[in-house]
């Protein structure tokens, strides 16, 4: 499968890659380059693989209400929360961000999880509409400190007023767009949802952002950059056999409403966690699967791994057991060798 984009990406020279059946930029330029750029200035992402679910009818709020752990009644027309979306073993069927914008809600999901997802969904919607818009919505994310000084050059001079997780109608370039201060990065930033075919939009903002020395962004810094800002990853540190205690998203799990899952979840005695580790006295890096040990004994397993251009330290996340106490000294096997790493907390970043 494809975005709107292919072309433009290949025009760029971007090295395409498979992502989930996607055909994806990994990079343009080089991923360290890519990721600096995000950090310092500002880069512009294809996102438009992640699935786009409109949600509306009477039964909207309470389909969601019954699927996601968050709090969805406290969720106020132009706002967008964060939530995970939970089997009835607690287990994590995907995370989500829904905007509640024009009267109904938008829905981003995962990639991989399009029609996983847009089948759950439809099996519990009682009677709202469930509509899978993934491929008539482009989806686009300006992400860096300078992200706002581009949309600002191109759209009425609103947007230092939208708040993080604040959504907003508007017009680019003629084009009808929804634009929530949202993304992926750690770096403030917006997503731009339009329909697919007014692909120019890609073309337009690195034109007009080029004064803010704008580059196009791959998959690769996208994934370096949302593990130094503690973002986790569906299918490395989430997935169906793990919950929302076990990792740091015990904040989104508002038991005093009725959720699938939440039985499970009051019952559940948590075992492992989640934590952040970096290696020391090497740049070695982890990969996902490698194991972890404490006291000579495994105690867990990497699930996601990469060299930090920002701290310039290899850092990662991964499962131990829930005596581990943070800074405490792990052990970190990577090709048959063990390596000495700290507990760390799994945000390494955090913006200016």
């Amino acid at each position: 499968m494809r975005t709107p984009f292919y072309d433009q990406h290949n025009s760029l020279g971007a090295k395409i890659v498979d992502f989930h059946g996607w055909q994806m930029p990994l990079q343009y330029f080089g991923i360290i380059e890519e990721h600096k750029t995000v950090r310092s200035k500002v880069g512009l992402f294809d996102v438009s693989h992640m699935g786009i679910f409109k949600i509306k009818g009477q039964d909207a709020e309470n389909c969601l209400q019954n699927l996601l752990t968050n709090d969805v009644s406290k969720l106020q027309e132009n706002h967008a929360l964060y939530s995970p979306m939970c089997l009835e073993n607690g287990g994590i069927v995907d995370d989500i961000i829904v905007s509640r914008v024009n009267g109904e809600f938008l829905m981003v999901v995962n990639s991989s999880n399009i029609q996983k997802d847009f089948d759950w969904v439809k099996d519990h919607s009682m009677s709202a509409l469930i509509d899978d818009t993934s491929e008539q919505m482009a989806l686009l994310a300006l992400q860096g400190p300078l992200a706002l000084d581009v949309l600002n050059e191109v759209g009425p001079k609103e947007f230092d007023k939208l708040k993080p997780f604040e959504v907003t109608n508007s017009k680019l370039f003629e084009v009808d767009c929804i634009i929530s201060r949202t993304g992926y990065t750690g770096e403030d930033g917006f997503e731009i949802f339009f329909e697919s075919s007014e692909n120019k939009i890609w073309d337009k903002l690195l034109e007009v952002g080029s004064k803010f020395q704008i580059k196009p962004i791959g998959l690769g810094a996208r994934d370096t950059l949302r593990l130094e800002a503690g973002f986790m990853l569906y299918g490395n540190d989430l997935d169906e056999n793990t919950t929302p205690l076990e990792v740091p998203l015990k904040w989104t799990v508002k038991f005093e409403t009725d959720f699938v899952g939440k039985v499970a979840l009051e019952n559940q005695k948590v075992a492992r966690k989640l934590v952040g580790f970096e290696i020391l006295g090497t740049k070695r890096v982890a990969r996902k699967g490698n194991g972890v040990y404490f006291n000579n004994s495994k105690v867990g397993m990497v699930t996601s791994g990469s060299f930090s251009p920002t701290l310039n330290k290899s850092i990662g996340f991964c499962f131990v057991s829930k005596e581990v106490p943070l800074d405490e000294i792990i052990q970190i096997n990577i090709g048959n060798k063990n390596y000495d790493a700290k507990v760390t907390s799994t945000r390494f970043y955090k913006r200016r």
